[in-house]
């Protein structure tokens, strides 16, 4: 019933690939499949996954960004549960086993993620109230900030039948835009057990490679709203959201003399009728 495929997304992580092969290697509930997925690595990610995990299966793309990379894997994977795992993540044993014994118990659902462990600069750190993850429907916990990690989920391929796939527009948030789509739409299992180890503070991180952020999570709303098929409650509180975001990421954008952005943003301010609500 629980064949899984897992998706691992890749970009200049030869270091870390094995560590994350590893875990999945080492579930306690195994994987079917394995699908590595380079985005046009120039290291030696090819030579370390050729060399030591001749089972996976790995194709490599001309640079396009991770959600072109997620995107490949999907269309690759051979069976219906997909779990994704970043290359410089890495997962418990007992994750994928903890997945399917409360997916079993809740049939009707489709996506279930996890709590996760934060490891930064090889110090374990606390996460912040506003990081707390739940189970449920939770479209408007999801408007803040990211609420899923990717490495976390497990779900129904048939979710992007019903949604789409990841968006290649944008180049980060891009998880923020899914997990939005989908808890508009579906509730979400949640395993309150830690399973998933996220590190963070080293290079190639998307969230230091851009300024400001919001506005790629300013784009995901503005393209829920104009796609119409949120109900009369999310829409309500995804505008809310979208005039907090735009106003700060203004503010930011005028002390950076970033006029032309002030400007953008305000017209979508207008556009929806929030430029002076």
């Amino acid at each position: 019933m629980f064949e899984i495929s897992v998706i691992i997304p890749s970009f200049n992580r030869a270091s870390t690939i094995g560590r994350a092969i590893e875990s999945v290697l080492g579930q306690t509930h195994k994987a079917s499949e394995i699908i590595i997925v380079d985005d046009g690595s120039t290291d030696d990610t090819a030579e370390v996954i050729k060399e030591k995990y001749p089972m996976v299966t790995y194709t490599f793309q001309e640079n396009a960004g991770v959600s072109a990379a997620r995107n490949l894997g999907i269309s690759k994977s051979s069976h219906s549960w997909l779990a994704f795992l970043d290359d410089d993540d890495e997962w418990m044993p007992h994750k994928l086993e903890k997945q399917v014994d409360l997916l079993t118990q809740l049939p009707d659902l489709k996506l279930c993620h996890t709590e996760e462990r934060w490891i930064r600069n090889g110090v374990r750190v606390n996460q912040m109230h506003k990081h707390k993850k739940s189970g449920g429907w939770i479209y408007s916990k999801c408007l803040p900030l990211c609420a899923i990690s990717p490495s976390s989920v497990l779900l129904h391929k048939s979710l992007f039948d019903d949604v789409g796939l990841f968006d290649e527009a944008l180049p980060a948030c891009e998880d923020y835009d899914m997990w939005l789509k989908i808890c508009n739409r579906y509730p979400v299992a949640y395993v309150e057990n830690e399973c998933i180890l996220k590190y963070g503070g080293h290079d190639g991180q998307l969230s230091a490679k851009y300024w400001g952020m919001d506005r790629f999570r300013i784009a995901a709303l503005v393209n829920l709203l104009r796609a119409n098929v949120l109900n009369e409650d999310n829409r309500r509180a995804t505008l809310k959201m979208l005039q907090k975001k735009i106003r700060v990421y203004c503010k930011g954008a005028e002390k950076r003399n970033k006029r032309d952005e002030v400007v953008k943003y305000n017209k979508i301010l207008v556009e929806f009728g929030l430029e002076n609500s």
